[in-house]
């Protein structure tokens, strides 16, 4: 069993005992369980339960739980829970801004029993007098389950990749031909698919079986011949704009050898899958003036990543190790700052001893070397998190906000350009806050903040976390006119976060960014120049 599903399947455990007013104490427990395994991808399978009562934050009651779901699946207490609880009871626990307490509530004292029932509620005005809530929850609440109603059906491209490209291998070996590729959203690698498309060049059919459907999914097989296998790749392949700018229509394609081909012969540059938007890459292509794609060999380092200082799994030497071994020169650390009580943020004194540490790991590791960053909340007047004093001490800043997200436009921008204009910010961390289908970011104004950034010589983060990805790819185009360059960061918590840069770089070339326009493209000596440029700039008086 996944680490995730036992993450989760501990974590409804823990909900529902909450739900049914259990032990508070157990429940603090699981959840804190629950909440350690989520950050792990450390795989659980074979260990015995010694070996589990030995791990970090497992007590032997958590490490009984887990024997038990390895051995049957399923849990007999969460089963118990399960059995006395409405189906759509359970659901409404996965609604934002309501726990399991206030999913109690509405249950006993509104009769609430599913999400649909509860918007209705809502729109019948009945949560604003309910003890707890008021206009302004009554509100979210509404907002927050048609989020999770428009969403349904959709997945992050995260989610779906090693999946499909499975089953297009699958589809290979069974069907005996190469002339299988994943098309539509998936082959543009949109950041969310509502459908996943399959194309077949063959006469033979794939029978699906109703284990290889993931719940959920769109998922739909298209056939073609042999010879049509070029042309209908290009025709699936391209979104609706993009088709329609070309003029595909009009296009003699009977048989052609390739997309490389049919684009020559248009008198057009290649356009990458990714790139087939309607977004200008097709004027682009036709003048053969599109860039070359960022890919993960230019990337020199990682930066924006936590260690066990605040809320991350690994520790700093750990992390530091797993970098080098990837190939990369160097690591940006950034735990969290002192606001950031709830990740264990780091006060003054602790960022002294962190950096103490950082410097005696470089001395070892040398010639990979660690950049001495943090990662300061942006509070809510738009100060970044320590005095000058502490700003100073690091190599580099990244700015980001991570409490009192409910803002409007004018807020939400006014609050970030006033941190990008604090001349200690080095990169503006993921803009507008968002979790892909879980929770909208704030709005902000992405011009105003991107001409900021500009104006400052601020970087723009793309955090590559795939429930993030947030610089959106459709803003980096004006970033890269107004000559902001892009960090893709993984804002990795463990070591296996930084191969979330992968998924960074799927979005930043959607984005047309290039090598040149990509900040952690630059090498370790180019990096360390550029830091202590910044940083001398920023301790000059008046700046």
């Amino acid at each position: 069993m996944e680490t995730e599903a036992i993450a989760r399947a501990i974590k409804l455990t823990a909900q529902l005992m909450e739900l049914h007013q259990e032990n508070p104490f157990k429940v603090k427990s699981l959840i804190n369980a629950a909440f350690r395994l989520d950050k792990t991808d450390v795989s659980l399978s074979g260990k015995s339960l010694s070996e589990l009562e030995k791990m970090e934050g497992i007590g032997k009651g958590i490490a009984q739980k887990i024997v038990e779901l390895e051995e049957t699946g399923t849990l007999k207490e969460l089963d118990q829970l399960l059995e006395k609880t409405p189906k759509g009871v359970i659901e409404m626990l996965g609604i934002k801004g309501i726990g399991p307490k206030k999913v109690a509530q509405l249950w006993k004292e509104l009769g609430v029993e599913s999400p649909g029932e509860l918007l209705y509620a809502c729109k019948e005005n009945r949560l604003v007098e309910l003890k707890g809530f008021g206009a302004k929850t009554q509100e979210s609440v509404k907002k927050a389950i048609e989020f999770n109603q428009a969403s349904k059906g959709r997945f992050h491209y995260a989610s779906l990749e090693s999946y499909a490209l499975n089953l297009v291998e699958e589809i290979k070996k069974k069907l005996h031909t190469s002339l299988v590729s994943l098309t539509g959203e998936m082959r543009r690698k949109d950041i969310l698919v509502d459908k996943l498309e399959i194309l077949i060049g063959s006469d033979k059919l794939y029978t699906l079986s109703e284990s290889e459907v993931m719940p959920g999914l769109n998922l739909e097989l298209l056939y073609c011949s042999k010879e049509e296998f070029a042309a209908e790749l290009f025709r699936t392949t391209g979104s609706a704009a993009h088709l329609d700018g070309l003029g595909a229509k009009a296009i003699n394609l009977k048989s052609p050898e390739s997309e490389e081909a049919i684009y020559a012969s248009m008198n057009m540059q290649y356009v990458e899958p990714e790139l087939r938007e309607g977004r200008g890459e097709i004027e682009l292509a036709r003048e053969h003036k599109l860039p070359r794609l960022i890919e993960t060999k230019d990337l020199k380092g990682i930066l924006h990543n936590h260690s066990n200082w605040s809320d991350g799994i690994h520790t700093l030497k750990e992390m530091a190790e797993y970098c080098r071994e990837l190939g990369y020169e160097y690591l940006g650390m950034c735990d969290h700052s002192q606001s950031a009580f709830y990740a264990n943020g780091l006060k003054p004194d602790r960022v002294l001893a962190q950096q103490k540490e950082i410097e005696e790991l470089n001395k070892i590791m040398a010639p990979f070397r660690i950049f001495k960053g943090i990662e300061s909340d942006i509070l809510f007047d738009g100060s970044l998190d320590y005095s000058n004093d502490i700003l100073a001490s690091f190599d580099f800043i990244v700015a980001s906000i991570h409490s009192v997200l409910k803002m409007d436009e004018q807020k939400a921008t006014s609050r970030l350009i006033k941190a990008i204009e604090n001349p200690y910010t080095t990169i503006l961390g993921h803009p507008t806050g968002r979790l892909l289908l879980s929770r909208e970011g704030y709005p902000i104004n992405h011009a105003k903040v991107i001409d900021a950034c500009a104006a400052n010589g601020v970087v723009m983060e793309l955090n590559a976390h795939p429930y993030r990805l947030d610089i959106d790819w459709t803003w980096i185009y004006y970033c890269l006119e107004k000559g902001v360059k892009i960090s893709i960061n993984p804002d990795a918590h463990e070591k296996q976060g930084y191969h979330d840069m992968y998924f960074g770089v799927c979005a930043a070339r959607k984005g047309m960014l290039s090598k040149d326009m990509c900040f952690n493209a630059l090498g370790l000596p180019e990096m360390a120049a550029w830091f202590n440029k910044r940083n001398s700039s920023a301790a000059k008086p008046g700046s």
